[in-house]
């Protein structure tokens, strides 16, 4: 498919947002770009459905070509979500635009994790659970994957722990029983309440905060992800567990 400066915003940001888009900077007169085209072609057959390959021609769609700092081509830009997340430059062979092509897809993980999310928001939290279990933690995926977790945590607690009185009655007899303060924490995160939740772990915190090997300190991070649709509290009680902590 050719795309042009009109039709770019769609056929290339908008659809990346549902699948990667390939895109190949190209020119009639380039001699790598004829080599390149077939392989290319003949890769995204094989990920039909999976990866979109789009091509535009350089000298006709100029301003594009300065937007992506395109200055030797073929130049291919792949993108996800709007955004240009990797490139290679010249001809390449078959085998090295293959492995181009699968870096693009969700991992294993990736679409574990997923699962895990949707069975999370559909309240199937033993399926969660099972999907998690085939996560292996890494660096793009432990904040999604511990505030999964937590918010699993809170969601039994919310539906099998003891409820809220009880452990007001608790904490009232006993200011020093963490057990019950981060029961009650957990208790206000299973019902979206993230601001007392944040306050009970944050007491915990200046109270012990080595409790279980910083527990507290590990739920308030979890919170963090789980509140990241309110980003000004989120701010607030980082800055606050920031103190607490140091």
């Amino acid at each position: 498919m050719e795309v042009t400066t009109t039709t770019f915003e769609a056929e290339v940001l908008e659809a990346s947002k549902t699948l990667p888009v390939v895109v190949d900077f190209w020119a009639p007169w380039c001699g790598p770009c004829r080599a390149l085209t077939p392989v290319l072609e003949k890769v995204a057959l094989e990920y039909a459905g999976r990866v979109k390959l789009v091509k535009i021609n350089s000298d006709g769609n100029q301003d594009l070509s300065q937007a992506f700092a395109v200055r030797s081509i073929p130049n291919v830009i792949a993108f996800r979500n709007g955004e240009p997340v990797a490139q290679f430059l010249g001809a390449q062979p078959e085998g090295q635009v293959r492995a181009f092509f699968d870096k693009l897809l969700p991992s294993a993980a990736e679409l574990a994790l997923a699962a895990a999310e949707a069975h999370f928001a559909a309240g199937r939290l033993d399926q969660a659970e099972a999907q998690l279990a085939k996560v292996q933690p890494n660096l793009d995926t432990d904040a999604r994957l511990e505030a999964l977790r937590q918010g699993i945590a809170y969601a039994r607690a919310g539906r099998d722990g003891p409820g809220e009185a009880e452990l007001k009655a608790r904490l009232a007899a006993n200011p020093a029983d963490h057990e019950a303060r981060a029961a009650l924490a957990a208790l206000y995160g299973a019902k979206n309440r993230y601001r007392e939740a944040m306050d009970e772990l944050l007491e915990i915190v200046r109270r012990a905060r080595h409790w279980k090997d910083g527990e507290a300190r590990k739920q308030m991070l979890a919170l963090f992800t789980l509140a990241a649709t309110q980003p000004e509290l989120v701010s607030e009680y980082r800055r606050k567990l920031s103190s607490a902590l140091y």
